[in-house]
């Protein structure tokens, strides 16, 4: 097929005047990789008169996204306005109601409606591809859909929130509070308008309940994931974890069990020595772990105009090339109602306390941990000038119910000064 490949762009944004960028810069390439030329025809962002540094002259301007999504020239909608709702979800559903194809950045509008999005586009023969939506510029959508398609997949888990990474592995090499490096990240830019959606790990749960459908043939199911944020992570923690061979990361974790299907995105430690362990600054990662391929760890750019349009591209010439593959890696109507599993599985934990200098008690916290089943591997005890005792502990493999029931009664030993710290240790 000679024809060009028509293109509509809502949303012009970084990653929009990105993706805008590549289609003029690109144009030769494009035409060669995919068999035919890639044109935008149409545009449609909130304000026209915007200088975005790159010449729209030539393209029909619409105000409204629905509008650009019925459009008879366009043969794509590139859906870039972000927001689960609103005018992303309309207009999405509009293209797919008028036949167009879509290609999405939004992560948050796939977490919650992609299963309805999935099956409204399969059943006209459409394609709905995110490769932009989750890490940016790394194919880990791709890598799970195709490249890794004759595996079964036991375990998907990764940093996917630049910023929060950026906040933690500043707090470890500058010595920075968390306000400190939340401040920092906040001036150069990095933070979304609604801090919470970084911070609080909500971003990053977006993503991977997106890469669990994928691995594990599973609908949608946002409200499953158990979530936690960086909030609560103190200088303390990431120097103690230094002083035990971990980092801290805001991890997220998929896998399948015999309870149901894992989600979790929070606080872990991690060895300093892995992957994970070493990934500095505002990068993300994803390990896949397969049956036969094993492990495989893709790092990248999570974020930018650059990274994020080329996954945007990516889509658009596996159009183009005319490769269509249903929107979570198989038809959206044989996607199981997947269990959630009540709780995490067995791991390690580090406790970070404070206890009174005074006989007996490091005892009274070792039988409230013996009593809920929970051995200690290690521990090791800090210098400290006052009354109280700094102590940590990493104990063997536990159930975090057991742990619940023992960081529960620890307060009624009458020898804790506060409340503990207990973040999961991940193997890697």
């Amino acid at each position: 097929m000679t024809d060009p490949l028509r293109l509509g762009i809502a949303g012009l944004g970084t990653v929009g005047v990105g993706v805008v960028k590549i289609v003029q810069r690109q144009a030769n390439l494009l035409a060669q990789r995919c068999g035919r030329p890639v044109e935008i025809t149409a545009v449609s962002a909130r304000s026209k008169g915007k200088d975005r540094g790159v010449n729209l002259s030539r393209y029909a301007w619409e105000d409204d996204p629905v509008a650009l999504a019925r459009r008879a020239d366009v043969d794509v909608f590139v859906e870039l306005m972000g927001g689960s709702d609103g005018p992303a979800k309309a207009a999405t559903e509009a293209a797919i109601a008028a036949g167009k194809d879509v290609v999405t950045a939004n992560k948050a509008m796939l977490a919650l409606h992609g299963q309805a999005l999935a099956e409204a586009a399969e059943a006209k023969g459409l394609v709905l591809r995110f490769e932009a939506a989750v890490a940016g510029g790394i194919p880990v959508i791709k890598a799970l859909t195709e490249g890794l398609a004759g595996n079964a997949i036991g375990r998907v888990m990764g940093v996917m929130n630049g910023t929060c990474n950026y906040i933690l592995t500043r707090m470890d090499s500058a010595g920075l509070s968390y306000e400190e490096a939340f401040a920092e990240a906040d001036g150069l830019g990095y933070l979304e308008a609604d801090p919470t959606l970084d911070v609080g790990g909500i971003d990053a749960a977006h993503k991977l309940t997106l890469l669990a459908a994928i691995a594990y043939g599973a609908k949608v199911n946002f409200d499953a994931i158990q979530l936690e944020g960086i909030g609560s992570i103190t200088i303390e923690d990431i120097r103690r974890a230094g002083d035990m061979g971990y980092k801290i990361k805001l991890l997220g974790v998929a896998q399948m069990t015999g309870r149901g299907l894992e989600q979790r995105m929070s606080p872990c430690l991690v060895p300093a020595t892995s992957p994970l362990g070493q990934l500095e600054g505002g990068t993300n990662m994803v390990v896949i772990e397969g049956d036969s391929v094993g492990q495989i760890v893709l790092r990248g750019a999570g974020a930018g105009e650059g990274p994020t349009a080329s996954a945007v591209m990516s889509d658009v010439c596996d159009i183009a090339r005319g490769i269509r593959v249903p929107t979570f890696g198989r038809p959206a109507t044989s996607l199981d109602d997947a269990a959630p599993a009540s709780a995490a599985s067995p791991a390690c934990y580090y406790l970070r306390m404070e206890l009174a200098d005074k006989p007996g008690a490091l005892a009274k916290v070792a039988t409230v941990l013996g009593e809920a089943g929970i051995s200690i591997d290690r521990m090791r005890q800090y210098d400290h000038p006052g009354a109280n005792a700094p102590v940590l502990i990493v104990t063997h493999k536990t159930a975090r119910p057991n742990l619940d029931t023992a960081l529960a009664a620890l307060p009624g030993t009458g020898v804790l000064n506060g409340a503990p710290v207990a973040l999961r240790i991940e193997e890697v």
